[in-house]
């Protein structure tokens, strides 16, 4: 779907796997005004609106970013490492909980208690290195039952680390329900293409 794309600068956490380290810094990118923000958005006129990072939910006006989008004809994501609380986020904002895996290097920030604030529209997403995480993701599939949330289920490979076909293959053969997720920017434009 048609995206724009809000890339919020800013991140504690520092995962193995980032593709965007250069949005760490929190004096990364360029500061922009919620009113030019908006104006962006607007004049993109896409159906999907997806804020990520770094990390959104430390940046301080994230609330009025999302008030502020509440009235646009658009869907809106809110992709959050899951190392902070997101009950706060309210609906229509569809959150997207990317759960941090052994192979990210920041399993111990993930807090549990944001799966059971999971709604319809969300989404857990589980970002594969190897093996292990894909073990280690099914297991807390099943320790926090979340077969029976509401939420969609994704396991997205980590680029360069899992062949597509074998992950594929493994979710069909083990049955799971969940969703594949490519890093398709990446398929499309390359892997180390920014701005896209």
């Amino acid at each position: 779907m048609p995206c724009t794309l809000v890339r919020l600068a800013g991140c504690p956490l520092h995962c193995s796997y980032c593709d965007t380290p250069q949005a760490i810094p929190m004096n990364s990118g360029n500061i922009m005004t919620i009113d030019a923000i908006m104006q962006r958005i607007r004049a993109s006129a896409r159906p999907l609106v997806l804020i990520t990072g770094g990390e959104p939910m430390a940046q301080r006006s994230l609330p009025q970013l999302l008030a502020a989008l509440r009235h646009e004809d658009a869907i809106v994501q809110l992709e959050t490492s899951g190392a902070y609380d997101i009950s706060s986020i309210e609906a229509p904002v569809r959150r997207i909980l990317d759960v941090k895996t052994p192979g990210s290097g920041e399993a111990a920030r993930n807090k549990w208690d944001n799966l059971q604030q999971l709604r319809a529209g969300d989404e857990i997403k589980f970002v594969l290195t190897d093996e292990a995480d894909y073990r280690w993701s099914i297991d807390i599939i099943r320790q926090y039952e979340l077969q029976s949330q509401p939420a969609t289920i994704l396991f997205s490979p980590c680029w360069g680390h899992i062949d597509v076909r074998d992950l594929a293959r493994r979710i069909l053969d083990d049955r799971l329900n969940v969703r594949l997720q490519l890093q398709m920017h990446k398929h499309i434009w390359g892997a180390e293409a920014e701005g896209v």
